[in-house]
């Protein structure tokens, strides 16, 4: 068998809605091996999702062998985590999984959204948490369980979120950070510590939340079983990690103030690094702490690169996604179909759990390639309503870092440059939180003294797609009529 030695190495793991994927990383940023292990989502009734934590922890042991099994394993100095934000996992007093974790996604929570957003006020959401309630965060949630269930309720221990769940499996260290508890609606952004406020309206207490850290800092070893299961030393050190976005961002570099990444992934996001804390005045962006121990503000809509999936596979019966957008050239800016993202409810800026996806303007001309390509506008659309959002609030977006699996087409990164009309740059690596990851494992370990130092030594850029100044303006034109069709149809979501 042949090992691979001579340089510290580091496992970022990316703990996602559909698999875990994990990357083994030299010091200088070389990926030496990528293993992505799958699991089952559930969807118990319409608009609920859901999944089993401790499938998470079998798919993330068994990846884990399969990454390690040909290096030398005194070489594995670190491990971190990026992982899916705002799901609900709780624990009974002896750390029994209570209930099948609430997902990010789930639409279930309206009526304890509206209850937060409406009874309590988003005013005073806002001075506690710097948000307001989202239907997809994790204080509905525990609401949504303390009205529903009140038995599972009363057996709380720990709350915790997905990425938690494995560090605590692996560690025995009741852990979060602070980009992932931004999510949570329970902490307060601006002081980075749980608000005393939210834990009385959720009917919890601080200590059944877990201690906060940084996300590159460290809160333990493995475990000895775990280690001895994986072939590791009992000093391998364990960084808390980050939220998928924030450690996406890692991931791509955008960790100086006013850097912007996109991610096409799922979800979609615009991620907007700041140096200081700041709340969009709407509410409409999130505004949550960073992983490099700043903070950033984010838009965040539900359904991105899903939405091209779901079409292409679930409604055209095939997996060819490049044959499908070979010929979508020629139709750029001239589409007469629009197609709303919202298969999953939206987030940012309607906050609709209601909201449903649409086509509209077909007519019998309309071809397979023009439906194909609304699906691609829609969601650059939707991304740039969040950053017209952060225009508003005196944020100028000059380029943006694009990541996830949908901005590694050629087609759908040439749409989001001419929709936002600014250059997207494209790292040579792309492998998101599962680089970022690693990354904060490196730090994490002093492999180096700062995310920043970190990023800008193993951070390259691959290509840089620019916009055209014809096809930015045509797209203005469109982007005027598209962002008129929510209001239209918001009366018609509520009724269906």
């Amino acid at each position: 068998m042949c090992f691979l030695t001579d340089m510290n190495k580091y496992i970022g793991i990316d703990l996602g809605t559909s698999s875990v994927k994990m990357l083994l990383v030299s010091a200088d940023g070389e990926i030496i091996k990528s293993v992505t292990k799958e699991y089952p989502i559930f969807y118990p009734q319409s608009g609920w999702s859901e999944q089993n934590p401790e499938d998470w922890y079998n798919a993330s042991i068994e990846g884990l062998k399969e990454l390690i099994c040909e290096v030398n394993k005194e070489d594995i100095k670190g491990i971190s985590f990026g992982g899916q934000m705002h799901g609900l996992v709780i624990l009974d007093d002896n750390d029994n999984v209570i209930r099948p974790a609430i997902l990010w996604n789930d639409g279930r929570t309206q009526k304890q959204t509206d209850y937060l957003n409406e009874s309590i006020g988003k005013d005073k959401l806002s001075s506690y948490t710097a948000n307001i309630a989202f239907a997809g965060f994790t204080a509905p949630k525990i609401l949504w369980v303390k009205e529903n269930e009140p038995d599972n309720f009363n057996k709380i221990c720990k709350i915790m979120l997905p990425k938690d769940y494995l560090a605590y499996k692996l560690t025995g260290s009741f852990a979060t950070d602070y980009s992932d508890a931004s999510g949570m609606l329970l902490l307060d952004v601006e002081n980075r510590t749980w608000s005393k406020e939210m834990c009385r309206i959720c009917g919890v207490d601080d200590k059944q939340l877990p201690k906060l850290y940084e996300s590159y800092e460290k809160i333990g070893t493995l475990l000895p079983k775990i280690a001895d299961e994986l072939g590791l030393t009992l000093d391998v050190s364990v960084s808390i990690g980050a939220g998928d976005n924030a450690a996406a961002a890692v991931g791509t570099g955008t960790v100086n103030n006013g850097d912007c990444n996109i991610s096409l992934g799922t979800s979609g996001t615009v991620f907007v690094s700041q140096d200081s804390f700041s709340v969009d005045s709407k509410n409409a962006l999130h505004s949550f702490c960073h992983s490099n121990g700043m903070y950033h503000l984010m838009g965040c809509i539900l359904s991105a690169a899903s939405c091209n999936k779901w079409w292409v596979e679930d409604i055209l019966g095939t997996s060819d996604f490049a044959n499908e957008e070979k010929n979508l050239d020629k139709y750029l800016g001239q589409n007469n179909t629009y197609f709303l993202p919202y298969l999953m409810g939206e987030r940012s800026p309607h906050n609709d759990v209601s909201a449903r996806g649409a086509f509209i303007g077909m007519r019998p001309d309309t071809t397979r390639e023009h439906m194909v390509l609304s699906v691609l506008e829609g969601v650059a659309f939707a991304l740039r309503d969040c950053v017209e959002i952060a225009k508003s609030n005196g944020i100028n977006i000059e380029a943006s870092k694009i990541c996830g699996g949908g901005g590694k087409s050629k087609i759908w990164r040439k749409i989001v440059a001419n929709v936002l009309g600014v250059p997207v740059f494209r790292p040579q690596i792309e492998e998101g939180p599962a680089y970022g990851a690693a990354i904060l494992a490196m730090v994490g370990c002093g492999e180096y003294v700062s995310v920043s130092e970190a990023t800008s030594k193993l951070i390259k850029t691959k290509d840089v797609t620019n916009p055209e100044p014809q096809l930015v303006d045509k797209y203005n034109e469109r982007y005027n009529a598209f962002k008129k069709l929510y209001p239209a149809l918001k009366a018609v979501y509520k009724e269906i």
